[in-house]
């Protein structure tokens, strides 16, 4: 297999040095807005050139984007018109609704996938398995140090407390976590976002809370940052590596 990296910056450097590693993929092609950013990544690996995106298009099976909504806007539909798997990290990208649909429609007429990480949270898998009956309700409470924030509280604060479409523009940060839930569950607009901001927090929390027909769903994790950029959690590189060992094992478990 042949991967193809969109955005060079932590978590698609994680991403790259696990692919170069594994015997099952055989090239790395890398992009990045900034060129001295895939240059000198490029440099770190053994299989890995850079190349415009145009270019490696025709010489890959997957493409990992790791880079911004603007990129997926970009690029999205192309990949899945060359019939190649897109693995999606900036998932805030698919609450225009008009242009997820574009993006499905593209990946099943030309035989493809798009596969969205679960990012830093935990418990997307019960939620996804549970949204197959009656899902009555799903929350996502995450819990922020008050000056990641941007707020100045001194005691713990909820500061929204609302849809997940609607916290998307307020709070972008959070906007990947609330999206994969969303799709995964029961919808931006039905979905429930809680973020708190709480000065003794020293890590980002994701909580999540679901409720339906199967029972009641409970899943929490604290998150370490990302050693190579301290505002991203590790978890979120390890999903998306998670979702190329995915598409290249035989065993699919979850």
């Amino acid at each position: 297999m042949n991967l193809g990296i969109i955005g060079c910056g932590a978590i698609g450097t994680d991403v790259a040095l696990y692919a170069d590693s594994v015997d099952d993929i055989e090239r790395i092609y890398l992009y990045d807005i900034k060129p001295e950013v895939s240059s000198r990544l490029c440099s770190r690996l053994r299989k890995a050139e850079v190349k415009p995106v145009e270019e490696f298009l025709g010489l890959v099976d997957v493409v990992f984007e790791a880079a911004s909504q603007d990129a997926v806007i970009e690029y999205g539909e192309m990949v899945l018109k060359a019939g190649k798997h897109l693995v999606v990290m900036s998932i805030g990208s698919l609450f225009d609704d008009d242009f997820r649909m574009r993006l499905v429609e593209a990946a099943r007429k030309n035989g493809c996938k798009i596969y969205l990480p679960s990012g830093a949270v935990c418990g997307i898998d019960g939620v996804y398995a549970a949204s197959a009956e009656c899902l009555d309700s799903v929350t996502l409470v995450t819990t922020k140090p008050p000056s990641s924030l941007g707020v100045n509280v001194d005691k713990r604060t909820v500061i929204y407390k609302g849809s997940a479409r609607e916290a998307v523009k307020l709070f972008p940060r959070n906007i990947n976590v609330a999206a994969c839930l969303s799709l995964a569950g029961i919808g931006f607009d039905a979905t429930t976002v809680e973020i708190v901001a709480d000065p003794v927090a020293t890590r980002i929390n994701h909580k999540i809370l679901a409720h339906g027909r199967f029972g009641r769903l409970r899943a929490e994790v604290e998150n370490m940052p990302n050693p190579k950029n301290p505002q991203s959690s590790y978890m979120a590189s390890l999903s998306a590596i998670a979702i190329l060992k995915r598409i290249m094992d035989p065993v699919q478990i979850g």
